[in-house]
Parts: structure tokens; C-alpha cells; sequence
């Protein structure tokens, strides 16, 4: 929601012809100062003078629920030295962006004046200070724009020889207010952000801004595992195969995003961990009921990476991390924005490097050929990635809100340490990936009624799998012995290639029927088509699995309704999904001959979503969702690497329930506080898990299970924001309730290897203008509690036979020190990760890295 204030005696060029205005004495008392400072001096009488002024020029209509923020404190700008010989004069328009408590933390200028005037403009503007913008009462974020006029006082001529004068000093003086009724300055308030109309909303989202979490050395997984209902796991460090869960649902069950586009079709390869946080804004985390703008048939949710949405001016950014493990992170990007004619061009890349040589326990062989406990490094670990893409098109066109091309390349390449028990090590088996493709994307708006938001694009992903070393290896990376045959895993050499290629678009169609109704449709297609082989089998003459056909045609599409009501207090959106794939591929019989096969699914799905306002800070969700989860390439077809097909696969279904309640105060003088409780169900039937055999995966239909749990979360910031407080619990309990099929002897057990109660809690203390007015120094401590649970199904073998991973209680400790100043903004972090060094485990009890420290510098021009 934005609301336009235009306020008449304040200098600048920048105000829009038909636009709705509210003049507001508040505004006028702060802002014709702010308007009138033209880099000199304010008014006589100061702000209270001008509000004066202000008040009897203007009869204010009735207060708004919106209020605009109040300049409290103004700052005079350095008038630049060469401008001021030369005798120029310039104005600055610039977009300050302010946070909930009136400090400006963005000064954008928007058209360059040069000469040094745009420095000491955005200098002097991160100076200022606010009393913030408020709804209802509510401080909130803003951004006003406003534009810092320098003028010279009048060349006075010179005087008579025979008398003195005392010169005039230069200055960037304002000229009073009779100058100052020339033009309006726009002063636009974000009533809503984003990410907070995302919260409030009737769909079942939780929203994650990213500000904080890119100045620390955390990944995306580690960010995201300190959200309740969320489970973050991996099978080593950075690169390493990743389980995310969600809600009890884990894997495939939930689809990833970056902008609406999917995750692998997005060129930072199928890895949700492995994107950078410095290149997202925010992340949206749709639980069990998934919005049809998204094309998707996720049975336990989704997870939405929203990148910079900005587009205005012209700005870089880089950010670059050191760590232990010989672990180095780079990311870098830019964009710039040509306001006369549209055009828009976005870039951005990274590069991650590490060894991954961290050291763990494991059982190793002595000289006598006997296991015992040892303590050794990982030695073949290491992971390397980089990628970019560049974006670029028209934006605010008449004929076009949004028409932007974008082509992406990256690449990756990780070693295989072990088998997924970690009972077996590695030491020349390695596999990588390489992508690259290109989307084009269309929005715009007719008549402010009809919507339209369309994207199409293509793919090019091949993954390669190398399994050729001579060696057996030990756990200390000897060469133990020499092979009869080129292969650690199979006892034969593996030389893989796997190409995908994926053709998408995705349609989304909007009708605003009246204020309060708005009607949508969105059509989903999705092709991918595979081809590979196996180098060593056909060197030998042998018949090549990856040689066969394997197509895969995927339509979702749906209809969603949306209602607000009793004076937007209730939110309701009900929709209607549709299914349809279609797969063909071709089965190796043990005969050596090739066996085709066909698998046709037509299913429909419905859902609701409500969220009652009950007051204006406590606010009641419930949805529900009946879901199909259609198969993906890597289940059916495997992924050429560790993942083995399975073409007997059958699709997923499910009822999702969620409730929800959320509560947030405004600031009290007791300070902020925070709270929200949830609760899900999940009742899937022809349930997909990936399993271990041997040396690989399989993913395999469990045919019926049960998904039960509740989550709650608090948190306090104190007066001043000082000091954060937050903590969340998440308890799932996730069960077979089927007697029939492979699993069935197990009925009534929970799922293996899937913990089911997790704990988060941080604690955040900040102060601010320490070395200057525009810095802050923080620190931050993170915990994260994991019950024990077992590693196999409970139901299996005697008490003391069973393989459990044990209870984890794991600690961080980041510092970070930000400064503004001028045109860029700074930040340093030191980051401890497990700070107690204590044992840290994942799926299949593969040990995570113990105590780690990184340092990262975050770079904003």
C-alpha cells in the first residue's frame, strides 16, 4: 500500500501531474524545512516557525490512518569546493529510504548533478533524523523523496575602491521562504511493505527479510533452519547434498523459487543452500498451501527467494567471506536504471570455493586391520561454484510494465568423501554440473483492472558423475591398495553424462472484479526432455541404462477467488487446481533389452485461505489445501550421479491443514513484543522418500503417512532497539500408517531420520552512532537445539541395536560493525559458527563441521 503526499512551498522538480495528495500540517512541519533545505540554513525561527507558517496556509483535512515522518533534525551539506569557485549552483533529488524508527538508511540519488554535489547532498541526508511515518499509530518503514537545493547568496559588485568591504562567505544557503513556493516535493509512504502485506495476508507464509542476514558469514541453510517448522540438513559442508523439511514434508515435496522461476531452472543450480544470501532481499516460505501464481504442484509447500526488486538509480554491491576450511565466497552485482527512456540493466555473479577439510570421528583400521575410534580430516570434500547473469529490458513503459530478458550460466564441480552411511571412504570420486539458459519475462496492467504476468524460458543442465581412481582409500587419504579395476563404488569405472533439457512458461491472468474482489488464472507447462550416457559401458560394448527415452510432460493451472471484507478485517482466497503429466521413458530389463513405459496422471485439487483481523495487531490464518505433488525427472528417472531411477514411482496426494494466530505490538514504552503459534496436518497418501542402499539413493513410495505438528515463536525488542530477543519451538510428529507395501510391518512408526523436535534462539544488541552518526555495532548470539531421533525405522531390531543420532545443542557468536558514509555503506563481520565445538550430525549420522570462524565484508555503492 502506498500513499502519495504532495506538499506545496518545498523546492524540487519531481512532483507527478493527477496524483492524489493529502496535505497534512504534521508533514508540513517537518517536511517545508526539509524541503526549503537548500543546503544553508533553516528558516528564521527554526521548524516550529515553519509549521506555523505552514498550518496557516493549509486547512487540514481529517488525520489520515497513514502518517508521513517529521524532520526532527536537519544537517547542513558541505558546499563542494571546486563548485563553489566555479560559482555553480545545483539541486539533488534523491529517494531516502527510513526504518521504523526515523533513521535514514539509503540516501539514492536519482539524477547525478556532478561536480560533487550528489556526495555531500546523500552525505548530509543519512544525517538526518526523523520521527518516523506511523499507521494507526504504528511506527513503520518509509521512503520519501526529496530533492537538496544548492544555491550561492548573490555576487554582491564590487565596491568602491576607497572603501572596504567585508566579504560574503559562499554557502549553501536556502533563499527563504518566498523562494520556496516554486514546486511540490512527492513524499511517498510505504503504508505496507512487501514483505509485511505478505504476512498479513490470508495466505500461509512466513516472511524472512534478508538485511541482517547477508552482513552475516551464514549461508542460506543455516538462515533458514533458525525459522520454526523448518529443518535444515546436509551431508557435510558447503556444497553438500542438502534435506530440506518443511512441516514434516521434506525434499521434492517442497518446490524452490527464485522470482517465480524454479530454482534449477534459475542458474544457481537444485541446491537451495548453496544460493548466496547477498543476491536475495527476502524469502517467502509457503507452508503446505501453495498461491496458484506459482504454477506449482508442491505437496508440503514452497520457498520463494525474492532478489533486489529495485530498480530506480544506479547501485553495486559486493560482498566477499574467508572462512576456516580454506572457504572463500564472492558475490558482486549492479544495476542501472535510464528514467527517459526505460531502459534497465541488472547483472550480478558469485564464486564459492572450498576444501571442506574439516575434521571428524570415524571408525578407521589399524595396522592389525582392527576398527577404532579415530579422529581424522576430510580429504576429499572440496567444492567450487560460480555462476552470473545479466538482465536486461524496459521497465514503467506505457506498453509494458515489465518485458526483461535474462541469460544465466553456472557451474559446479564437488568431491564425494564417502558412501551415505559414512561407513566407506572416498578419494577420487567427484561430480558437477553445468547450467545455463534464459527467461524472458512480461508484466503489465490494463485499465488498472486486468493483469497480466507472463514468463517463458529454457534450460540446459548437464550433470557429470566421474568414478575412475585405482585406489582404495582410508580414512587418513592413503592409498590403501590397488584396485583390480578402475571404480571405488561399483567395481567398475563410471564416467556419467546426463543432459536435461527444460522448456517452461508460466501465465498468470488477473481481474480486479470491484475494490474488494479480484478473480485469477494461471497456466503452468513444463517439458523436459533427457539424453546421456555412460562413457565406460559403451568403451566395453555394453548396453548403456542412460540410452533410453525419457520425456516428461508436466500442466498445472488453477483458479483462485479473492475476498476482503468487513473493512479489509477478513481476507479470504478459495481456489481450484488442475494436474495433468504425462511421462514416457524406456526400462532396462535384466535381458539387456529396453522396455517402454508410460505413465498418464490427471488429478484436481482445492484450497482455501482465510485470515481474520481481530484486532489491529492480533490476527487469526487457516487454510487448507487437498495437493498433488507430481513426480520430478531425478525420482523417476534418477539423477546420473548417487540417485538411482525408479520408474515405478506413483504420485503423491494430500490433505494440508494449517492455523495460525500472530500477535505484534506497536512500540510500547516497555518495547516491542512478538508472538505467533501454529499448528499443521499433513495426511499424504503414495508418499515419496528418498532412501540409502548401499552406495546410493532410491526414492521410494511409503503409500500412506501422517504429518502432525505445532510451532510457536516470541520475541522482544527493547526501547530503542537495543536489544533483540527471539526464540521458536517446533515439534512434528510424522508417522507410516500403512499396513501395505515394503513398509507396511512398520505401521504406526515414525519415518526414520527425520528429527522431530527443534529449537531456535537469538539475541541481538546494537548501538548506533558510536564512531559516527550513521554507523552501528552489533552482536549477535544464535542457538539451536535438536532432540535425538533414530536413524532407521524404531520398529526395527532390539533397543540397543538401534542407530540413534543423539540430542545437539550447537552456538554462534557474529559481531558486525556498519558505517554510512557519503555514497557507500560498509559493513564487517566476524562470525563463530558452533562455538562450543560440539558434535554436529545430519541424515545418516554424517558429521557436520565442528567450531569455524568467518570473516565478511559487505560492500553497497
Amino acid at each position: 500500500m502506498r500513499t502519495i503526499f504532495i506538499i506545496p512551498g518545498a523546492s524540487g522538480d519531481h512532483a507527478r501531474s493527477g496524483v492524489r495528495g493529502l496535505f497534512v500540517p504534521a508533514v508540513l512541519a517537518g517536511l517545508l524545512v526539509s524541503g526549503l533545505a537548500q543546503a544553508g540554513q533553516v528558516p528564521p525561527g527554526g521548524a516550529g516557525e515553519a509549521a506555523k507558517d505552514a498550518s496557516e496556509q493549509v486547512s487540514a483535512p481529517q488525520a489520515p490512518a497513514l502518517e508521513p515522518p517529521k524532520l526532527l533534525e536537519f544537517v547542513e551539506a558541505r558546499y563542494p569546493a571546486l563548485a563553489e569557485r566555479e560559482r555553480l549552483e545545483a539541486r539533488v533529488p534523491l529517494r531516502l529510504t527510513l526504518d521504523a524508527s526515523g533513521t535514514v538508511t539509503e540516501a539514492e540519488v536519482l539524477e547525478p548533478a556532478g561536480h560533487g554535489f550528489d556526495e555531500a547532498a546523500r552525505e548530509a541526508a543519512l544525517r538526518f533524523r526523523f520521527e518516523p511515518a506511523k499507521r494507526n499509530g504504528t511506527a513503520m518503514p518509509s521512503r520519501i523523496l526529496y530533492t537538496y537545493e544548492f544555491r550561492l547568496p548573490p555576487q554582491e559588485p564590487p565596491p568602491p575602491p576607497a572603501e572596504a568591504a567585508e566579504p560574503v562567505p559562499p554557502s549553501s544557503v536556502a533563499p527563504g521562504p518566498d523562494a520556496a513556493n516554486e514546486e511540490p516535493i512527492e513524499v511517498t509512504v510505504e503504508g505496507e511493505s512487501e514483505a509485511e502485506r505478505r504476512r498479513q495476508s490470508a495466505e500461509a507464509v512466513q516472511v524472512i527479510e534478508t538485511e541482517t542476514m547477508q552482513r552475516e558469514a551464514a549461508d542460506m541453510g543455516t538462515a533458514l533452519a533458525r525459522t520454526e517448522n523448518v529443518g535444515v540438513r546436509r551431508a557435510g559442508g558447503l556444497g553438500s547434498r542438502t534435506r530440506f523439511s518443511l512441516a514434516g514434508l521434506t525434499d521434492e515435496q517442497i518446490r524452490f523459487f527464485v522470482d517465480g522461476i524454479p530454482l534449477e531452472l534459475a542458474g544457481f543450480g537444485p541446491n537451495i543452500s548453496n544460493v548466496p544470501v547477498n543476491l536475495v532481499q527476502r524469502i517467502d516460505i509457503y507452508q503446505g498451501v501453495v498461491p496458484i501464481r506459482f504454477g506449482a504442484d508442491a505437496l508440503g509447500g514452497a520457498v520463494q527467494l525474492v532478489t533486489d526488486q529495485e530498480i530506480r538509480g544506479t547501485s553495486a554491491d559486493a560482498s566477499y567471506e574467508l572462512g576456516s576450511f580454506d572457504t572463500h565466497r564472492l558475490t558482486a552485482g549492479g544495476r542501472h536504471f535510464q528514467e527517459s527512456t526505460g531502459l534497465f540493466v541488472r547483472a550480478n555473479g558469485f564464486f564459492d570455493y572450498a576444501r571442506n577439510d574439516y575434521p571428524m570421528n570415524v571408525l578407521a583400521e589399524d595396522d592389525l586391520g582392527r576398527l577404532k575410534p579415530a579422529r581424522v580430516y576430510r580429504f576429499h570434500d572440496g567444492y567450487r561454484a560460480a555462476g552470473g547473469g545479466v538482465e536486461a529490458g524496459f521497465v514503467d513503459r506505457p506498453w509494458a510494465r515489465r518485458l526483461l530478458l535474462r541469460a544465466f550460466l553456472g557451474t559446479y564441480d564437488k568431491e564425494i568423501q564417502h558412501n551415505p552411511a559414512m561407513t566407506v571412504p572416498y578419494g577420487g570420486v567427484d561430480s558437477g554440473e553445468l547450467s545455463g539458459g534464459a527467461t524472458l519475462r512480461f508484466e503489465q496492467l490494463f485499465s488498472q483492472v486486468f493483469s497480466v504476468d507472463a514468463v517463458a524460458g529454457y534450460t540446459l543442465r548437464q550433470t557429470s558423475f566421474m568414478d575412475l581412481d585405482q585406489c582404495a582409500y582410508n580414512w587418513f587419504g592413503r592409498c590403501i591398495r590397488e584396485l583390480p579395476q578402475q571404480g571405488e563404488i561399483e567395481s567398475r569405472a563410471v564416467e556419467r553424462y546426463v543432459d536435461q533439457h527444460t522448456g517452461f512458461a508460466r501465465l498468470n491472468l488477473g481481474w480486479n472484479v470491484s475494490e474488494s474482489q479480484t478473480l485469477r488464472f494461471s497456466l503452468a507447462p513444463t517439458f523436459v526432455t533427457r539424453s546421456g550416457e555412460d562413457k565406460r559401458l559403451r568403451a566395453r560394448q555394453q548396453v548403456d541404462p542412460l540410452d533410453s527415452e525419457r520425456d516428461l510432460f508436466s500442466l498445472v493451472s488453477g483458479l483462485e477467488y479473492e475476498l476482503d471484507a468487513l473493512d479489509e478485517r477478513l481476507e479470504n482466497i478459495a481456489f481450484v487446481k488442475d494436474y495433468l503429466q504425462l511421462a514416457r521413458a524406456e526400462k532396462l530389463l535384466p535381458s539387456g533389452v529396453f522396455q517402454p513405459l508410460e505413465q498418464n496422471t490427471h488429478e484436481v485439487g482445492v484450497g482455501d485461505s482465510v485470515r481474520f483481523r481481530l484486532s489491529q495487531r492480533l490476527y487469526a490464518k487457516a487454510s487448507y489445501e487437498w495437493a498433488t505433488r507430481l513426480l520430478r525427472p531425478d525420482e523417476l528417472f534418477g539423477d546420473g550421479m548417487l540417485i538411482n531411477e525408479n520408474l515405478d514411482l506413483e504420485p503423491e496426494t494430500s490433505h494440508n491443514v494449517n492455523l495460525g494466530l500472530t500477535f505484534d505490538t506497536e512500540q510500547l514504552p516497555a518495547g516491542a513484543f512478538r508472538a505467533s503459534v501454529n499448528g499443521f496436518g499433513r495426511l499424504a497418501d503414495h508418499l515419496i522418500i528418498l532412501t540409502g542402499k548401499e552406495s546410493f539413493f532410491t526414492y521410494q513410495n511409503v503409500y500412506a503417512a501422517r504429518a502432525l505438528g505445532a510451532a510457536g515463536a516470541v520475541g522482544w525488542t527493547s526501547p530503542g532497539q537495543y536489544l533483540s530477543l527471539d526464540g521458536n519451538v517446533t515439534w512434528q510428529d510424522f508417522r507410516n500408517i500403512s499396513s501395505e507395501g515394503d513398509f507396511g510391518s512398520f505401521e504406526g512408526k515414525r519415518i526414520p531420520n527425520r528429527p522431530y523436535l527443534l529449537a531456535n534462539g537469538s539475541a541481538r544488541f546494537q548501538l548506533a552512532s558510536l564512531l559516527s552518526p550513521q554507523d552501528e555495532l552489533s552482536l549477535t548470539w544464535h542457538s539451536r537445539y535438536t532432540h535425538q531421533f533414530f536413524r532407521s525405522w524404531e520398529g526395527a531390531g532390539t533397543r540397543d541395536s538401534k542407530m540413534v543420532i543423539p540430542s545437539q545443542l550447537l552456538h554462534s557468536l557474529v559481531f558486525t560493525y556498519v558505517t554510512r558514509a557519503a555514497s557507500t555503506t560498509l559493513s564487517w563481520t566476524i562470525d563463530v559458527q558452533n562455538l562450543t565445538d560440539a558434535p554436529s550430525f545430519d541424515f545418516y549420522g554424517i558429521q557436520r563441521p565442528g567450531r569455524s570462524i568467518f570473516a565478511k565484508l559487505t560492500v553497497a555503492l
